[in-house]
C-alpha cells in the first residue's frame, strides 16, 4: 500500500487479510522494520493484519531525533483510526511492546489484548542508552552492529541462520531514526501504568535474549492480572525471525483462547 500521509509525517504500512477479519497489529523492534513479521503474517490469512514501520525506520519518514514515546504511541493510534481498526490484539516486539503498553493505557477501545514479545515495562537505563546513542551518532549503525547482534542472538550470533536478515535490517536503519527511537526507550518507564491493565496478555521471551532476558519479560507479565508467560528455547530477541513457525503457533493458540479468530 502507498505511504500514509499525516500532517507531520508519512508512515509506511502493510494491511492484509479480509476486512471482516479479527484485527491484528504488529509492531517491530528498534533497528528493524515491518519485515521482521514476514514469516508470521502468512499464518494468519483470516485476520486483518496491520504492520507498520515506526517513524525513523523502514520506509517511514525520519524526523530529527529525539522522539517521545507518546509520539510513537500516537503514530500507531492514528494509523489504526485511519483504517478503522478497533478491539485489536496488538503484538509488540521490544520497543513495539512499550508502544503496545502505552496504547493500551491510552486507548482501550483500540486494544482488546496484547502480546508483549521480548519487551518490558522499562528497558535498560538512561546511561546505557546515552552511550549507545552517542556511538551511533558518531559511527553510524555499523559501530553498534556486533554488540547488538550478540544481544539479539546470543554468544553464537555469528552462526545464527537469522543473522543475514537481521544484520541487513539493522544496517539499513537510518542512524537518526535509531537515535530518535532509542531516546524514547531511554525515557520510558511504564511499571505503574502497565500494572493498571487487566486485558488478556501473553508475554513471550527468548531463552538466548540478552536485550530483554526472560526474567525481565516475566517481571512485566506479572504486573498484568491474569497474563500468560512463555519462553521460546533456542531463540533470542527476535523469535519471529529465528523461528517464525513456532512463534506463529504460540500467537495462534493465544488468539484462539480469547476467541480472536
Amino acid at each position: 500500500m502507498p505511504l500514509t500521509f499525516f500532517p507531520d509525517l508519512r508512515l509506511n504500512a502493510e494491511l492484509s487479510g479480509p476486512e471482516e477479519g479479527a484485527p491484528l497489529v504488529l509492531l517491530h523492534a528498534l533497528g528493524t522494520s515491518l519485515r521482521v513479521w514476514d514469516g508470521v503474517v502468512p499464518h494468519f490469512p483470516r485476520h486483518r493484519v496491520l504492520r507498520l514501520d515506526m517513524r525513523g525506520h523502514g520506509a517511514s519518514d525520519v524526523p530529527p531525533p529525539p522522539y517521545a514515546m507518546g509520539a510513537l504511541v500516537h503514530d500507531v493510534e492514528r494509523m489504526m483510526d485511519r483504517h478503522g481498526l478497533r478491539e485489536a490484539v496488538v503484538v509488540g516486539l521490544s520497543i513495539g511492546g512499550l508502544i503496545a503498553q502505552g496504547l493500551a493505557v491510552k486507548r482501550l477501545d483500540l486494544v482488546r489484548g496484547m502480546v508483549l514479545s521480548n519487551t518490558a515495562a522499562k528497558i535498560g537505563i538512561a546511561s546505557q542508552w546515552e552511550v549507545r546513542i552517542a556511538t551511533v551518532a558518531e559511527g553510524g549503525m555499523a559501530a553498534l552492529h556486533d554488540a547488538t547482534m550478540e544481544r539479539w542472538l546470543g554468544r553464537k550470533w555469528r552462526d545464527s541462520p537469522a543473522l543475514p536478515k537481521l544484520s541487513a535490517l539493522f544496517l539499513a536503519t537510518d542512524p537518526q531514526g535509531w537515535c530518535g527511537a532509542a531516546a524514547a526507550i531511554s525515557g520510558t518507564d511504564f511499571y505503574t501504568p502497565t500494572a493498571s491493565l487487566t486485558l488478556p496478555t501473553l508475554a513471550i521471551a527468548g531463552a538466548n535474549d540478552g536485550a530483554t532476558p526472560p526474567d525481565l519479560v516475566k517481571e512485566t507479565a506479572n504486573l498484568i492480572l491474569g497474563s500468560r508467560f512463555a519462553v521460546m528455547r533456542q531463540v533470542g530477541h527476535l523469535p519471529m525471525v529465528e523461528d517464525p513457525t513456532a512463534y506463529a503457533a504460540l500467537l495462534g493458540d493465544f488468539l484462539e483462547s480469547i476467541g480472536h479468530v
